[in-house]
Parts: C-alpha cells; structure tokens; sequence
C-alpha cells in the first residue's frame, strides 16, 4: 500500500512539473506552477523560508520522500530503471555498497561554497530540478511543439482554430548540448545502477541524507523473521540495505519501498526504528497463512523518448512575395539585458538556477539562455524574434527561484531595463532616403520622436530622437527596426534596474 502511495504522487508531480516545461502558453502556471516553487533549492534561493522548513520537517519525519516523490529528475531516474527492471533477467539487478561519503561531501561542500560565492554556472549544472528542466526544454519540447504544430495543421483544414503553429526553433546550441549530455550520463547510470546519481553526485539528495539520518519513520528489518536472502539488497536501487548484516544506510534510502514488496517473510517495515509490528495470533491448530505476494506492476509514467538532436527550423520570409527578408543578427552588447523584476544582472546571476521555466513560457520569444561562460544556460533577452511586451509579466510569475520578482503590468512600465541607441549609418532614411518611422510609432513610453535630419531643412527626412530618460528598454523599437542584418536602433542593457 505505501508504495502504491508513493508511486501515485510521483507520478501526479512528474507529470504536473514536465507539463509547466511543455505548455507554451502558460495557462497551466496558474493551477501548478507551485510544484516548482516547493523544489529545494529554488526555494533556497527564493529565502521561502515556509517551503525549505516544509521540506526538512518532511525529511525529518519519513526520511528523503522529496527525492522519490517531489523531485523530476528523481522520478526519471527510477522511469528508466523500471524500463530495465522490465526485463526478467534484470528483476534483481542491483546489489549493496558501501556509500562513497567522500565523493558526495565533496560535491557538497564544494556546491555550498559557489551559492555563497554566486557562482551561478556552476550552480546551474548540478542543480537536479533545473537539469531536469533543461532536458525537457531542450528535448521533449520540440517533439511535444512538433505534435501541436501537425494538429494545428489537421485542425486548419478541418476550419477549426482550437490549435495554433508555434516557431520551433533552437535558442542555445550550448545549452542544447549540456542538456543531452546531462540526459545521457543520467539516464545510463540510472539503466545500470538505480540512483547512482542520487547518492554520489547530486548536492541537495547529500544535504537531504544528511537529514534523513534522523528520520522518524524508517526501513526497519525485523532480524527475527528476515533469513537473509538478500532480496531486498538486490532490489534496492539505492544500493543501501545490507540483507546480511540486517542495516540499511538512511542517508541514501529514498523510502521507495520497492523492499517492502519484495521481501517474502514479510521482515521489512516502514516505522519508528526498533518498532516492529506485533505478530497476530492465531488459533491453535492453525497455520498462519503465506502472506500473498503475487507479481504486481504499476505504471509511474509514460516512458519519455529523447531525441539525439534538435534542427532549427529555418522558414523563408517574404516581403510581399518579392524579396526574401534577411534574418536580423544580435548587436554586440556592452552589457546582457535581464528580465524585469531581476532588479540587476547581480542578483539575478546568483539566484538564477538556469531551469528554463521562464524561456519555456515567454510568449514573445524574447528570452534565450545565455553563452556566456560566467552566465551559462542563464536566459537573457534579445530582440531579434520579438519585443518584451509591456502588459507580459509570465516571467516573473513562474520563476521558482527569485531570480526574477512577481511584477504587474504597472511596474513593469516604469523598470527601465536598458535604453535605445542609435546607429545613425544603418537608418533607412539615410541609407535609402525614404520616411520610416517604425520606432517611434511603435515606442510603448513615447520615447522616441522623429525629428528632422537637417536642422537647418524641417522638410528633410526625419531620424529618430531618444529620450533615454523615458526609455524602458523593450526592444519594440530593435524588433520592428526594417534595417537588416542589423537594426539601425538596439537596446543596451543596465547592469542595474531603476524606476523611472
């Protein structure tokens, strides 16, 4: 029966948290975006000071459930090990060893020193819920846009609009890369050894044993009944009970209880430690019956497939059927541009854990994550697909780490992000003599004006002014700039937010 339960809201979190990776619209943040504001450390680095107590108290009392229950990247790991356990000759695969303490108080400490030292790259690649969700992003997320966009096409010629194309396109080859690897290393040490990962590399699955020594209810072997058989060593896929010497190691068990189930003498129970369940008597003259333990399979998850590799879908654009658009190339930056509400590259850089939530759910494919090395798999915003909309707060409202602070529409018009500037030898009235306009039509804020290129001829053609002072740094103006490779007018970042 535990382990029914426990099989139960795993499945129901994995599937909730892989569901906020995959819809692009958003619409299901606002019934299950708390599944990823309760993962450890978002909630960590978001101070949720209830969430951290909730999650250590539950650790305290029934041992490191958040790692086979809350935690995706867990979940996965025991899909594809039931995916080998699937076969006959695999049933009883694994076997005990000893915990590698040095290797993952390592890990440990050296993780704890770069959340104090904001080293955010290096926080990013071992963070277990924001591997995880970069595989879903990177991954799963294009065949699942790949599947809407040929229902979008059957529903098209049906007259029915209840699916719309999305671009599928691929924001950072980096990123990418990381992804498939960090999906390949885990998914084979999970094919070949269970929890590997768990309980040797991952720091929060360390800091939780760590915890977990002391839990209230435990795996407890009754040494009366148990014959040692070893079965519940090989089929602990943390490698942590030791069936002959009657221990199991806390710090590493994920109180599956896959042993539970398996032992036949019925010598293993989940309880307070050194409290075993008391025998029922039975008449006299009567046999106690065999417990019944006939084979039984429940299915967590749907198994995931991964793809090798993602194309970027290249689309030919026309200008009126005549002349192909050039694609527009990212200026080169001074300073990165960072969401509203990050408050500045600073803060966001320590508290970003590179989950990609935020870039999973951005309407206006306007964030991307970064390449750079000392902000790797960060997403920072470019204007070459779209602009940052002024009424769009999605962002801020599914972040799970604090990286970027819930804003509404009204704050978010009066952060100025970064401001405009001009490069006056690719303007289209001057290159090409003709009126344009584009940004100044289009500024939200009214922060730019045209204004004459002659001064001494107000009949000349007219240029852009830029009030930097009124300018929020949305980018409509780069965005919807006609000049191609490069916009005639970009966006530079600041360092620090102000509202203005």
């Amino acid at each position: 029966m535990l382990r029914k339960i426990r099989l139960t809201l795993a499945a129901l979190f994995f599937t909730a948290v892989t569901l906020l990776f995959l819809d692009f619209t958003g619409t299901l943040h606002a019934w299950l975006g708390w599944m990823a504001k309760i993962q450890f450390l978002p909630a960590l680095l978001a101070v949720n000071v209830g969430v951290v107590l909730f999650l250590v108290i539950l650790t305290w009392v029934f041992g490191r459930v958040y790692c086979s229950v809350i935690c995706p990247l867990g979940v996965m790991q025991d899909v594809i090990s039931w995916l080998n356990g699937r076969r006959k000759k695999k049933k009883y695969r694994f076997s005990y060893s000893p915990a590698k303490s040095w290797l993952r108080n390592s890990i440990l400490v050296l993780y704890l020193a770069a959340l104090v030292a904001g080293a955010g790259s290096l926080i990013a690649l071992l963070a277990p819920y924001s591997s995880y969700g970069r595989i879903v992003s990177n991954l799963f997320a294009p065949i699942y846009q790949w599947g809407n966009n040929a229902l979008a096409y059957l529903a098209e010629r049906a007259d029915s609009y209840a699916f719309y194309e999305v671009t599928v396109w691929l924001k950072s080859l980096p990123t990418f890369l990381i992804a498939a690897a960090t999906f390949v290393i885990i998914a084979l040490l999970a094919w070949r050894g269970g929890r590997t990962y768990c309980n040797t590399i991952c720091p929060v699955g360390t800091l939780l044993g760590l915890i977990s020594r002391y839990s209230l209810l435990r795996i407890t072997i009754d040494e009366e009944k148990c014959n040692a058989c070893g079965l519940c060593s090989r089929r602990c896929k943390a490698a942590c009970i030791n069936g002959k010497k009657h221990t199991v190691d806390y710090s590493r068990c994920v109180a599956c209880m896959d042993c539970i189930d398996t032992c036949k003498q019925g010598a293993i129970s989940f309880c307070l430690p050194h409290k075993h369940p008391k025998p029922t008597a039975t008449p006299s003259g009567t046999e106690e019956k065999p417990i019944d333990r006939t084979r039984r399979s429940f299915l967590t998850a749907t198994a995931l497939a991964a793809t090798a590799a993602t194309l970027k879908a290249q689309e030919k654009k026309v200008d009126g059927g005549l002349a192909a658009i050039e694609d527009k190339e990212i200026p080169d930056r001074e300073t990165p541009i960072v969401p509203p509400g990050a408050t500045g590259i600073r803060h966001f850089a320590s508290h970003c854990t590179a989950c990609q939530l935020c870039v999973s759910v951005c309407p206006n494919e306007v964030l991307r994550p970064s390449t750079q090395l000392t902000r790797l798999m960060q997403p920072e915003m470019s204007y070459e697909r779209g602009y940052c909309r002024p009424e769009c707060t999605k962002c801020s409202e599914v972040c799970p780490a604090g990286a970027i602070r819930p804003i509404t529409a009204a704050d978010k018009s009066a952060i100025q992000i970064g401001h405009a500037v001009w490069i006056k030898k690719n303007c289209v009235p001057l290159t090409d003599g003709v009126e344009c306009g584009n940004c100044a039509r289009h500024c939200p804020t009214g922060a730019i004006q045209m204004i004459p290129s002659d001064a001494g001829n107000p009949a000349s053609l007219k240029i852009p002014a830029i009030n930097t002072e009124r300018c929020i740094g949305c980018g409509a103006c780069e965005n919807l700039c006609p000049a191609r490779p490069f916009s005639a007018i970009y966006v530079e970042g600041h360092s620090k937010h102000r509202n203005i």
